[in-house]
């Protein structure tokens, strides 16, 4: 009914509410034909995030209590790290959600050592609304007005190319999102129902920031604004980027993070050779996913 947008726009709302105000600054908008398929429907993007695909296990297994949880904490010094493997020309143009997503696609990808023909995908979540024009969406649209772009590289391009191929990948994923390509998916959800993702080979990551300038007025800002494990329906392995501020007022991103056991093990001895022992984890166990931060 709606995305995170929608959702942060209602809860911006109810904050303004308890904070005395008789009218919402941003009036909502419920006009959901403004996003409907087309008379004449045609399909004019690949929408490869809802390739059809044979139901096989995933590089995450089948069972669920297979994997362990952790959660990252990225701050200036771990972005300072990332952006050294990448060229400075790139780093320019790139913003850090998006240096920080091509880390985590090409290490998990490592230490999950899938077969190296393996198709691996990176699902995006991309706010559309900036991009449709013809009408443009109102500002206090509540609806869904998102899309899942996906980046395919196999895990022999991931591993064994830099870190810079994936950054790429990224930015032509996102790049792809544009009003043709919203109106080709609309089209889509009414020839094929809405499909299910390609869950095999595919690490989905979605930015959860938003949520930390909630104010409730007297209660103030949330301590902690966003998802307390890793995961999502058919994507166990699935990440949000969370505001965070650590005792000592450092104030970075929380990763939550969901592996394997032996993969889990292998990429934090990946991550820590990239940040010379300084990356920080939550050393929970299988069952376990509470955000308590410690060095290893």
């Amino acid at each position: 009914m709606s995305d995170a947008g929608g959702l942060t726009l209602f809860l911006k709302t109810m904050c303004e509410f308890v904070r005395g105000y008789h009218a919402p600054t941003v009036a909502p908008v419920w006009e959901r034909h403004l996003l409907s398929a087309r008379v004449l429907l045609r399909v004019t993007h690949a929408h490869r995030e809802y390739d059809e695909m044979p139901a096989i296990g995933t590089e995450l297994g089948s069972r669920r209590d297979n994997l362990v949880g952790r959660s990252l904490f990225f701050g200036p010094c771990e972005m300072s790290a990332i952006r050294r493997l990448l060229p400075p020309n790139l780093v320019n143009s790139s913003t850090n959600m998006e240096m920080l997503t091509s880390f985590l696609w090409r290490y998990r990808t490592i230490a999950l050592r899938p077969d190296q023909d393996k198709e691996m995908r990176l699902i995006l979540i991309v706010n559309a609304r900036s991009k449709l024009k013809n009408p443009p969406l109102p500002r206090g649209y509540y609806g869904n007005a998102f899309a899942f772009p996906v980046a395919i590289a196999t895990a022999n391009e991931l591993t064994k190319k830099p870190l810079e191929f994936a950054l790429r990948l990224i930015k032509e994923a996102k790049s792809s999102v544009t009003e043709e390509y919203m109106r080709s998916l609309a089209d889509l959800m009414v020839i094929k129902g809405r499909p299910s993702f390609s869950s095999d080979g595919a690490y989905l990551v979605s930015d959860v920031r938003i949520f930390a300038d909630i104010d409730f007025g007297i209660w103030g800002k949330p301590v902690y604004g966003g998802i307390g494990t890793a995961g999502v329906e058919d994507l166990p392995g699935a990440s949000f980027y969370v505001s965070f501020e650590k005792r000592n007022g450092e104030i970075g991103i929380v990763v939550p993070v969901c592996l394997p056991e032996k993969a889990m093990q292998r990429f934090v001895e990946e991550l820590e050779g990239v940040f010379n022992g300084q990356v920080v984890f939550n050393r929970g166990s299988k069952s376990s996913n509470k955000l308590i931060m410690s060095s290893l």
